[in-house]
């Protein structure tokens, strides 16, 4: 991985010695949005738009299957158009109200890498762009002490003075990424990185919908030097379906996370999160689906169950090392036994990586890159070596590497809530097979806030 990622680092390089040159002061206190935020008393209004185009030249395949990235050059568009809306009902409560738009489409249909290269993308296109609900929650803070902390308003909450100790709770429709698994240096795909496992936990399969949503509760417990949260969602009926199931005796995904804030070296911020889950739903094995396949292909759909179970653990560890330097790192494992049901398809992850602000000059452009190498199970491997499909990854035969992506933005601040990016990634072993790629995925995207 030497050569892309050299390459890479000099694509940076050359854009952010081209941004010096076009470079202007920037005002202390930008507008943060196109209308600089809107407020009618208790009514909190914004919204964003997200555009991100990538693309693929030609790449080696001696072969390729039903869910196998294209090895002929592509491009594609994707789009994302949110409004947020928080209603304060008192000083501790609220609720949060969001309407989404999803379009566009992602290369390959989204198909064929576990680490696929855009958040954004729904990866069933038949669902179409209407606008739908992503998030309706009830927000309570209970306070419990008299201290409290100013906090800025944002698309989860327009809260503006909490209490330092305090519970939070959350019920309704949401996205369990809203709360579980958060990185501020690698969580966020509107302004930093792009791949699915490098904003998020590859092995944590968590408990959303086709678009990444679902019903749940989420209570937290928070004090100065650290907090703990637990949650309970409701799990697809099919592996990344668009339903969910409701049945909570057989279909759940149970969540418990650990969040410390250590003062390691003053002045410069520590957290460390350790996340345990588990998912009860009605899952098919990747043991049995071999067992019964005679002379076919195995089908992992023939062998589902109600109430299988998937568990996992995660780490996930942020460091500010300087004013303008941070540096993120994230593990996780699942048991690999049972098909990956929700988020992606990843029972081993590594990764590492840090942003860089490049500038005084401009201080809210970004720089960021990371190193991911994701893994599967054996029992997933042999599925997939025999011709087995899962929802995402499937070449029809399989000779096993770990996916190793590389990928590098620049974030550049253009005024008024706009933001332009470049983005590369480079995915060697795409869908775990070394008979396949690399794939080199250049990208642009534009962000607005309003």
């Amino acid at each position: 991985m030497q050569k892309p990622f050299i390459t890479i680092m000099a694509i940076l390089a050359a854009f952010a010695s081209a941004g010096g040159a076009w470079a202007q002061a920037t005002p202390a206190a930008p507008p943060p949005s196109v209308f600089g935020g809107v407020t009618v008393g208790p009514l909190g209004i914004g919204g964003q738009a997200n555009f991100v185009l990538q693309g693929h030249g030609d790449f080696r395949s001696p072969y390729e299957g039903t869910n196998s990235l294209r090895a002929q050059s592509e491009r594609a568009l994707s789009r994302v158009l949110t409004l947020y809306t928080t209603c304060r009902l008192s000083n501790d409560s609220e609720l949060v109200v969001d309407v989404e738009s999803a379009g566009g489409k992602g290369i390959s249909n989204a198909l064929g890498v576990a680490g696929f290269s855009n958040l954004d993308v729904v990866r069933n296109p038949t669902l179409g762009s209407a606008p739908y609900l992503a998030r309706a929650e009830f927000h309570a803070v209970v306070p419990l002490g008299s201290a409290t902390e100013d906090v800025a308003r944002g698309p989860l909450s327009g809260l503006t003075r909490i209490p330092t100790r305090r519970i939070d709770v959350r019920v309704g429709r949401m996205s369990t990424a809203d709360s579980f698994d958060l990185n501020s240096v690698g969580s966020d795909s509107h302004l930093q990185f792009l791949n699915w496992t490098i904003d998020n936990n590859g092995a944590f399969d968590y408990a959303a919908d086709t678009r990444g949503y679902t019903l749940g509760a989420v209570a937290e417990y928070h004090v100065p030097l650290w907090s703990v949260r637990a949650g309970l969602m409701l799990m697809p009926a099919v592996a990344n379906g668009i339903k969910l199931d409701h049945d909570l005796a057989h279909a759940r995904g149970e969540n418990v996370e650990i969040e410390l804030r250590p003062q390691f070296v003053a002045g410069r911020a520590t957290t460390a999160r350790v996340l345990l889950f588990r998912n009860l739903a009605r899952m098919g094995s990747y043991r049995e689906a071999i067992a019964d396949r005679g002379s076919a292909p195995p089908d992992i759909t023939e062998s589902r169950r109600r109430g299988r179970v998937k568990y996992g653990a995660g780490l996930n560890v942020e460091q500010e090392l300087t004013a303008r330097l941070r540096a993120f790192a994230r593990l996780g494992w699942n048991d690999g036994r049972n098909e990956s049901f929700a988020y992606t398809e990843v029972d081993r992850t590594a990764e590492v990586g840090f942003d860089l602000k490049p500038g005084d000059r401009r201080p809210l452009d970004k720089i960021g890159v990371a190193v991911v190498a994701n893994r599967i199970s054996a029992v997933h491997r042999d599925y997939l070596a025999t011709g087995g499909l899962g929802f995402l990854i499937g070449d029809g035969a399989l000779r096993y590497g770990p996916e190793r992506i590389v990928e590098a933005y620049y974030t550049a601040y253009v005024g008024r809530g706009v933001y332009l990016s470049l983005d590369v990634q480079d995915i060697r072993n795409p869908g775990y097979n070394r008979d396949r790629g690399p794939a080199l995925i250049p990208g642009a995207r534009l962000h607005v806030d309003f």
